[in-house]
């Protein structure tokens, strides 16, 4: 495998063979080779396969060449010669006038009257691709200006606002994913259909012995009237079963046994208990409490 086509090939079938497993492997929103590891291991088996085949077909090329005749080997020979020096002849033809360098046996033509200990001075011309690119920059710059400056087609204001927009789309997005990152601080009134159903989940198992069923009030207040004890209001509710009943009594702290995500659900679930009637309700317990920022 000492020819250029050769590994041009192997890398050609490789990408293939890429494209193909991304195609055809259910991977979702991820890349094949994320969400299948194994992925992997069939594009390794495809590269020693591509390999495979490649080396084969140098040794039968091998083969043949010793099967000629001297006279036939040296033909060939100088074939493939000439055919290397043609290969990617006008890629090497391009890249000379894009240096636009004289080459050592004119180099007589460019010499200035300059003399440095022997050190001389040779009047390149400057790259055409360093001129082109330099143009390039030009042709940008004003481009820029007369839209970004004069016809204000695009500010940084607009984009620092359009950045700001994506990230909190991006936030609310992780945050139905990262819904334990939730504190005392950042906790939302959740209104989800499966939210709820978890929360009442949770206050069946862990709140009913005080509350009831209902949320009428037993050993524990009536959560359904407009009284609260230590506040109402998510951010209130959420702090009391977090951290339990004030100085020590009445109820425990449930921070240690529910993980935030439930605390928001039990808590959301116990605001949706407000205004309804329970069978026995119990005694009002507390201040009537109004959230401030309704009244804004």
């Amino acid at each position: 495998m000492r020819s250029t086509a050769s590994y041009i090939r192997i890398i050609a079938f490789l990408f293939l063979a890429y494209l193909l497993i991304e195609i055809t492997v259910e991977s979702g929103e991820q890349s094949a080779f994320i969400a299948q590891p194994l992925t992997w291991l069939v594009l390794g088996m495809v590269l020693l396969f591509i390999v495979a085949i490649e080396i084969s077909l140098e040794a039968l090329r091998s083969i043949l060449f010793r099967s000629l005749k001297p006279d036939a080997q040296e033909r060939y020979i100088l074939a493939e010669k000439a055919k290397k020096e043609k290969q990617f002849k006008w890629i090497k033809s391009i890249y000379l006038k894009l240096l636009d360098s004289k080459p050592v046996e004119k180099e007589e033509e460019i010499i200035l009257d300059h003399n440095y200990d022997g050190i001389k001075e040779l009047d390149n011309n400057l790259p055409p691709w360093w001129v082109y690119g330099f143009y390039a920059t030009i042709i940008f710059g004003i481009v820029y200006l007369v839209r970004f400056h004069v016809y204000n087609d695009y500010t940084q204001a607009e984009e620092y606002e359009t950045e700001v927009a994506e990230a909190k789309i991006a936030i609310e997005k992780y945050k139905k994913t990262a819904k334990d990152l939730v504190d005392v601080n950042t906790v939302t009134l959740l209104t989800d259909a499966s939210d709820i159903s978890a929360g009442k989940a949770v206050y069946t198992t862990n709140c009913v012995a005080c509350h009831k069923a209902d949320g009428g009030g037993g050993i524990g207040p009536n959560l359904t009237d407009e009284y609260w004890i230590l506040g109402g209001g998510i951010k209130n509710v959420f702090r009391t079963i977090s951290e339990g009943g004030r100085d020590g009594k009445g109820m425990v702290a449930w921070k240690q046994t529910l993980k935030p995500v439930e605390m928001a659900q039990v808590a959301s679930y116990i605001i949706t208990l407000g205004g309804t009637t329970p069978a026995e309700p119990k005694e009002p317990q507390g201040e009537i409490w109004t959230d401030p920022d309704a009244q804004k």
